[in-house]
């Protein structure tokens, strides 16, 4: 892996100077340390020919501490009486052109992404990616309720991207269960970890609410202090004047 920083925001009079980092994969194998180091797949630039992540405030669910909540259990039972069946195939496996799935992906991406954007072209290059490795498909005999899209290598999983039939959304917490799926099937494969992107703004919450054994990347490893990640989330908001160092953050 090549691991790059690219010159961001000046403030001369707080002598604050940004630099966003970056993660160029240069092997398949060295997915598990690039995700441990606490980068992201980016792909918001069409144009990259190359497997690029950017370092973030990520959010791993450790394995070996994940046990089903109450919530997770609830539901569950809602889910139960729609006999939503998961399966997961490589995507060297999967039609990854059919013309019912795509559709599916990109009309979901209008309604729920930020400015729709997973169009045809995004969704394209998402799955040329060497990243991209699985997809779970959720169905019944009646119909098709979702997709994720997944990165697994080694003893990590990535739910990377998710698509879901949003008439079950909040009826049925369809998009909470896939999560909560998707993660229990990892900890029965024995992985060590499931990376569920990142974790800014109170929005995100309840990942951590969701998922025992949270932990979040702070720029230099994983904390699993929960109270100072939702002081983090609070405040993400805010017009920030100083870094969380200048602020009085900890040297540690």
């Amino acid at each position: 892996m090549k691991i790059f920083f690219s010159e961001y925001n000046t403030d001369y009079q707080t002598y604050t100077f940004s630099y966003a980092v970056y993660c160029i994969k240069e092997q398949q194998r060295e997915l598990p340390d690039i995700y441990a180091r606490g980068f992201l797949p980016y792909t918001g630039d069409l144009t990259i020919n190359k497997d690029v992540f950017y370092m973030a405030r990520s959010l791993r669910v450790d394995l070996a501490d994940f046990t089903s909540t109450s919530e997770n259990r609830r539901v569950d039972r809602k889910i139960q009486p729609l006999a939503i069946r998961m399966s997961v195939q490589p995507k060297t496996s999967f039609d990854m052109q059919d013309r019912v799935f795509r559709e599916f992906c990109t009309a979901y991406a209008e309604e729920r992404f930020a400015g729709g954007s997973m169009d045809a072209n995004r969704l394209a290059y998402v799955q040329q990616h060497d990243t991209l490795t699985h997809i779970f498909t959720f169905q019944s005999d009646e119909k098709v309720y979702g997709y994720v899209f997944a990165v697994l290598e080694g003893d990590m999983l990535h739910y990377w991207f998710s698509f879901y039939d949003t008439e079950f959304m909040r009826s049925h917490s369809l998009g909470k269960w896939m999560m909560w799926k998707v993660i229990d099937w990892a900890q029965q494969q024995q992985l060590a970890h499931v990376y569920i992107g990142t974790c800014y703004r109170e929005k995100s919450l309840y990942k951590v609410r969701d998922h025992k054994g949270a932990a979040f990347f702070d720029g230099s490893k994983w904390n699993s202090d929960v109270e100072l990640l939702k002081q983090l989330c609070k405040s993400d908001d805010q017009p920030r004047k100083k870094d969380l160092f200048k602020m009085g953050g900890s040297l540690e």
